[in-house]
């Protein structure tokens, strides 16, 4: 009975095993077959992927082909019927501006002179310097505006201080034209012009110049230093920093002046309620003179040994300034001047005069200066500094300033200086070539 037991249990036994034996072999098959049809739809996959990819780049070459293909069709269309299509999209009529333009260059020099601020050969001569600048390519579209009437438009524009919408009417061009024309022409001023006529005099012409002021009574002389201001639209940003003295906004231009009433060196962009010695101080000439020079604008050979004192060639200063090595102010008037101080301050002062005058040329020609104006500040800088070298175009090539030009300014232009404040005397170094100075004036 006991064995039948046993062997019954045994044959159970083997029964099980054999099940579960069969059993994994089935869930490892099934496993594999699970494996492989991953892969193969995983290879699909990528297989699909990459031919969609390859077929969407041959759509996106032949779309590129008959584009290039289109355009070139339309452009051989336009040069080959170019001549009588209607091009109305491009641009607007403006007839009676062009007959306006060539019936002007047709007038005398007092015409060019009165308009233009200058006379013909002088605009003549500015076009041809800006032409590499300005001149424009022409194309089978349309031809481009000229060298000569950009230029004619802003000089008008400056002259006039006119809206840029009668300016536009004037010339027969658009709005947006004069606008990008004012910054196209100042650009090329500034890039052309700025570095062959506003710099320091050195060799012979700082001799010249010298020589220029000796006459005027001021030995040792280069130079009279000054400052004016330029009015304003208040602007967005801290508008309060370019309130002047008198109520006004505007910004401040400092530039030293010749005998000849040119500029040799400007600055410009200060906030005009700054006063005159801090722009002074953030001044490029400043900078030069006092760190690079070591307290000397022009070389130091050219000084002069009076009274055992060197006396530098210098610049000439209002009140406003301090008094240093290379700048002359004059005497504190305390009431108790000497009568040579008086004279040295008396000479001073007709030297100073040049400045003056040569601002009031400035403003005087062009208009655009003379009264507020709605530029921003960011580009009303550029624009003053080619006005300054378009002055000093004029007056080298001798140009005649007409005496209607010098009209009398409103009074919150007319500012020389922010602050007439004196600086109290000079000490040192400084003073005693002042001293100096005095003694040559008289001797001479």
């Amino acid at each position: 009975m006991e064995e039948s037991k046993d062997y019954a249990l045994s044959l159970v036994t083997t029964t099980l095993l054999a099940f579960n034996m069969q059993v994994n072999d089935q869930f490892l098959h099934s496993m594999l077959l699970i494996q492989n049809t991953h892969r193969r739809v995983m290879d699909r996959l990528r297989s699909f992927r990459t031919h969609s990819e390859a077929a969407r780049r041959r759509r996106r070459r032949k779309y590129r082909r008959l584009q290039i293909a289109l355009m070139t069709e339309v452009m051989a269309r336009t040069c080959i019927e170019g001549a009588t299509c209607k091009r109305r999209v491009w641009q607007r009529e403006g007839s009676r501006g062009r007959e306006f333009w060539t019936s002007f260059q047709d007038g005398g020099d007092d015409k060019w002179l009165t308009h233009l601020r200058m006379s013909r050969s002088t605009f003549e001569y500015i076009a041809e310097q800006l032409r590499p600048a300005l001149q424009k390519q022409k194309t089978n579209f349309r031809s481009p505006i000229d060298h000569r009437t950009r230029l004619a438009v802003v000089l008008w524009w400056f002259a006039t201080q006119s809206e840029y919408r009668s300016v536009a009417i004037l010339f027969g061009i658009g709005i947006s034209t004069v606008c990008g024309m004012v910054r196209q022409v100042t650009k090329a001023v500034l890039g052309t012009l700025k570095r062959r006529l506003i710099y320091l005099p050195t060799g012979d012409q700082l001799d010249e110049a010298v020589q220029g002021f000796e006459t005027l009574g001021c030995p040792q002389c280069a130079g009279v230093i000054e400052g004016i201001h330029i009015p304003i639209i208040a602007p967005n940003d801290n508008p309060e920093d370019y309130l002047n003295r008198k109520g006004c906004h505007s910004v401040v231009l400092q530039a030293v002046v010749d005998h000849r009433f040119c500029f040799t060196d400007i600055f410009v962009s200060v906030p005009g309620r700054t006063h005159d010695a801090e722009v002074l101080t953030n001044s490029d000439i400043f900078n030069l003179a006092e760190h690079s020079q070591n307290g000397s604008l022009f070389p130091p050979e050219k000084a002069r040994v009076v009274n055992e004192v060197d006396v530098p060639v210098h610049l000439i200063g209002g009140p406003a300034y301090p008094l240093k090595r290379w700048i002359m102010t004059a005497f504190p008037q305390d009431g108790q001047l000497t009568a040579e101080q008086r004279m040295f301050n008396a000479r001073l002062s007709s030297a100073r005069a040049r400045a003056k005058t040569a601002f009031g040329r400035l403003k005087g020609r062009w208009k655009f200066l003379a009264k507020r104006n709605d530029v921003a500040v960011g580009t009303i800088s550029d624009i003053v500094a080619a006005c300054c070298i378009l002055h000093n175009v004029c007056e080298l090539r001798r140009d005649r300033f007409l005496p209607e030009w010098d009209v009398r300014e409103h009074a919150c232009v007319n500012l020389d200086a922010l602050d007439e404040r004196e600086d109290g005397g000079g000490v040192g170094e400084a003073s005693a070539i002042r001293d100096a100075v005095m003694t040559l004036m008289c001797d001479t």
